[in-house]
């Protein structure tokens, strides 16, 4: 049996102070959003504001409670989530191979990064349209137009960091006789990993971005579906309620993202 530190007073205290700390940061968080929904429901009530146009929470929990029952708002709330993870982890894999490679191979690096530049700075709401006309409609097409929103961005990023790496560790695997190959494994990913859970905390949302955009277009089902079905209809409470549902959504896969973070940091 491992023996406990014995911990001092300052730090007992200094460790109250930081779970205090915690729990009023969480207090006002609870509160500012209690006194948000409180205004809105008040103004929407008093006709300061017009709720047909913005909506109410009463109004948003009654149009829950219909969409789940006669609208099947799971389903739909599943399958973008669905399309969502599945960009998100091909964004991942893709960006971490190709940097990669970009890394191994310089001469490689230096042809496609000023095409990897351009394709980055393209407006991907443009090349949806493009994407649709060449592979139809269907998950497939929306789940590309997910890829297309973060992945070139994050390859430059991963491999700028690569190339960046501290050049005396990687010296010293040569020194001592290792290869290229222990170079990336023993330096250059290990110290890439904080690099590579920001780009994920960013592409997580990016990826919802895009298969928002590609189910706006060429989807059947799916939130941004309902979105633009309630906007063509002036179902205006659907289509609020399905944006604070995407907001919900984007806060639990980054917090997801947070929590995985802190562990591999430990």
């Amino acid at each position: 049996m491992k023996e406990k530190i014995p911990i001092s007073d300052r730090q007992k205290q200094y460790l109250q102070h930081q779970i205090i700390k915690k729990r009023t940061i969480q207090a006002v968080r609870v509160l500012m959003l209690f006194v948000f929904l409180l205004a809105w429901e008040l103004t929407s009530r008093h006709g300061i504001i017009d709720a047909f146009f913005f909506s109410s929470p009463t109004r948003l929990a009654e149009c829950f409670i219909f969409m789940v029952g006669e609208n099947n708002l799971f389903s739909h709330i599943g399958i973008s989530l669905y399309e969502t993870l599945l960009s998100f982890l091909f964004i991942t894999a893709i960006s971490i191979g190709f940097a990669s490679v970009l890394w191994r191979f310089e001469y490689v690096a230096k042809v496609l990064e000023p095409v990897l530049v351009i394709l980055n700075s393209l407006p991907k709401s443009a090349l949806a349209p493009l994407i649709i006309v060449w592979l139809g409609t269907g998950m497939k097409t929306i789940i590309i137009a997910g890829i297309s929103v973060a992945l070139f961005g994050c390859i430059i990023n991963l491999y700028t960091c690569f190339k960046n790496t501290d050049p005396d560790k990687q010296k010293l695997i040569y020194i001592l006789g290792g290869k290229k190959h222990h170079v990336f494994t023993k330096v250059i990913l290990p110290s890439g990993i904080p690099t590579i859970i920001s780009n994920m905390k960013v592409n997580i949302g990016l990826a919802l971005v895009g298969v928002m955009i590609g189910e706006f277009l060429a989807a059947k089902q799916g939130l941004g579906y309902l979105i633009i079905y309630a906007s063509q209809v002036f179902k205006l409470d659907w289509l609020i309620l399905c944006i604070l549902i995407l907001c919900l959504i984007a806060i639990g896969l980054y917090e997801i993202l947070h929590i995985l973070e802190r562990k591999i940091c430990r």
